[in-house]
């Protein structure tokens, strides 16, 4: 019986194992996972025998997932300079960045996104520092109705953050009073369920529900790392990416 049963346990060690085989997980922020793994899984799923694991956690739980190895590769929308940045600020220490290889996957802006019905059109950097940063509280200060300003900011967007605080508001620190969201998808519904919302996201993440006014552009490169080498399972996914370019 004792032979019976550790005999079973090896054969379901070896089909998890094969199962596993047969998965290629990404842990990824809003701009990848929006722009890049979500629109092509079905088609790479199909086309290379492999399931898309996409675990939306935010570049710095990505890059601590791929350390950990839980992941394959770590993909978020900033430079590989930016997010090693990134982890400094967030406390996170990478003991070797040459220990990684990084390919530039995608490109990507980060937009502001409004309810559908709000009716402001356009908004500029000092408008939307003063929004963000909680100087400015009403929407008639910025062409609007006499409303109040709810800001919906992202946990697990933090590359999207990073280069809106950097590249629109100079640095300034956001406000805290926000209504707090976590991946790009929930910013959308926050914004979407409440007329008087602002959030800030991937391009992709615009919709029916949503509309994004123009503002000042912030262009920023896709980012797919590994560490050492990539392996078979991901390079089929950066050959299956690079052809939908």
């Amino acid at each position: 019986m004792l032979r019976i049963m550790t005999l079973c346990a090896v054969l379901v060690s070896l089909l998890a194992t094969e199962v596993m085989a047969d998965v290629v997980k990404i842990g990824a922020g809003a701009a990848p996972t929006e722009n890049i793994f979500k629109p092509a899984e079905a088609a790479f799923e199909k086309a290379s025998g492999l399931d898309l694991s996409i675990v939306s956690s935010g570049p710095k739980q990505a890059f601590i997932d791929l350390e950990r190895g839980t992941v394959d590769a770590a993909a978020a929308g900033l430079s590989f300079d930016d997010w090693m940045a990134l982890l400094k600020k967030e406390g996170v220490s990478v003991a070797d960045p040459k220990a990684y290889q990084a390919v530039v996957i995608g490109k990507d802006k980060v937009i502001v996104i409004v309810h559908k019905d709000n009716p402001v059109s356009k908004l500029s950097r000092e408008q939307l520092t003063g929004i963000f940063s909680g100087k400015i509280t009403n929407w008639k200060d910025v062409g609007g109705k006499d409303a109040p300003i709810l800001v919906v900011w992202g946990a697990l967007t933090q590359g999207t953050n990073s280069m809106f605080v950097k590249h629109i508001m100079g640095g300034t620190k956001p406000t805290d009073e926000v209504i707090a969201a976590t991946t790009a998808e929930d910013i959308r519904h926050n914004v979407a369920s409440n007329p008087e919302a602002i959030g800030i996201g991937p391009q992709a993440i615009v919709n029916s529900t949503v509309r994004s006014p123009e503002t000042p552009e912030v262009a920023r490169p896709i980012t797919l790392i590994t560490k050492g080498k990539p392996t078979e399972k991901v390079r089929k996914l950066l050959e299956f990416i690079s052809t939908r370019k």
